[in-house]
């Protein structure tokens, strides 16, 4: 069942489902609560679910300025000491693994567990070159006309107003302040990786996250794409079950391949910023 929550003047919709400690999950472009659907029968049988709608989405509406992953975190930030939540296990899904990682960055006291689900970027080069191709024409108008029927179906603002929350979110998109891998090493809480193998985040690029955080863990889920939860929900489900839980099991016989992608990105960077210093100057 719904409902609304004030955060600074936002009414947020969200819905609540199961007992215990509370999972916070945050939909991604377009999304809303029912992009979830496949994590609400199992989930909720060890945890208290809570599934929000984001500023300009679903059910919530948006709100004055521009969007940037920094106002939306500060957003769900809000919800979650609106609700006296924190902290949470909080997962983070496509546009929203962007928002949850900023959330981490400036909220640490807020999240207990981070997953950043398909979209573990520090920026655009991150991605692959056919993520790239929907911020730009085909593309983005293919990706807008996917979820316009659900944001004209649900959206206080009206169908009207969908152009002006496309274009907030493509220009969010494309003007992101990129994040550092020494933000990624400062994180405190336990990180998991989590995203399919035919995905919008080149596997390295995640890779190299979950090797530079200090409790970082990756997880590929085989045969699926941008929406693994819905395509093989049962392994997604169980993965995330797996990472929430207090005790991971002690590693037997790690050597170091998370560590090793981490510092080749790590180099790999350093040599790009080498190589532009001439230009730059």
């Amino acid at each position: 069942m719904g409902a609304y929550v004030d955060v600074d003047g936002l009414s947020m919709y969200y819905e609540m489902v199961g007992e215990g400690e509370p999972v916070v999950l945050v939909h991604g472009t377009g999304g809303t609560v029912d992009s979830w659907y496949p994590q609400r029968d199992l989930l909720p049988e060890w945890y208290r679910v809570y599934m929000l709608e984001c500023r300009g989405h679903g059910r919530t509406a948006d709100a004055e300025g521009p969007f940037t992953y920094e106002n939306f975190a500060d957003d769900i930030a809000g919800f979650i000491e609106a609700l006296d939540l924190g902290p949470v296990r909080l997962v983070g899904w496509s546009n929203g693994a962007s928002v949850a990682l900023r959330l981490a960055m400036r909220r640490p006291d807020l999240v207990s567990r981070l997953v950043l689900l398909s979209g573990a970027v520090l920026d655009l080069s991150g991605q692959t070159a056919e993520a790239q191709a929907l911020s730009v024409e085909p593309g983005r108008f293919w990706l807008a006309e996917t979820w316009r029927p659900i944001y004209e179906a649900l959206s206080p603002d009206g169908p009207e107003h969908f152009p002006v929350v496309e274009e907030k979110l493509n220009r969010m998109w494309r003007e992101a302040t990129p994040v550092t891998t020494d933000q990624i090493a400062a994180l405190p809480m336990p990180l998991l990786v989590l995203q399919g193998d035919d995905d919008c985040v080149e596997i390295a690029h995640a890779a190299a996250i979950a090797g530079t955080a200090p409790d970082g863990r990756l997880a590929v889920v085989p045969g699926t794409s941008h929406i693994s939860p819905m395509e093989k929900p049962e392994l997604v489900n169980l993965i995330l079950l797996d990472f929430f839980e207090d005790k991971p099991p002690a590693r037997m016989f790690p050597l170091g391949s998370l560590r090793s992608a981490a510092e080749a990105a790590r180099t790999a960077g350093a040599g790009e910023q080498a190589g532009s210093a001439p230009r730059a100057a």
